[in-house]
């Protein structure tokens, strides 16, 4: 779905990283830190899925009249 979700799958997976250029990630010190790109890309569409199922069901909610929840209103773009 997007580039913010692999980068917040390489942290998920690989807490020390604090920086990426393209498919490199990098620790606090700047060292080059080796992470499993499949395991990573799994991650990513896990996250890319929720993304999807959550503005689904904020846009079901919106439809039915009912309340959101806050991570449901985060979703839309104003």
């Amino acid at each position: 779905m997007n580039d913010l979700n692999k980068h917040k799958a390489v942290v998920a997976l690989y807490p020390n990283v604090v920086s990426m250029v393209g498919d490199k990630a990098f620790d606090v010190d700047g060292n080059e830190v080796s992470i499993d790109m499949s395991a990573v890309n799994t991650k990513k569409e896990e996250l890319d899925t929720a993304d999807t199922n959550l503005k689904a069901s904020a846009k079901a909610k919106l439809i039915a009249g009912e309340a959101l929840t806050q991570e449901e209103a985060d979703t839309i773009v104003l």
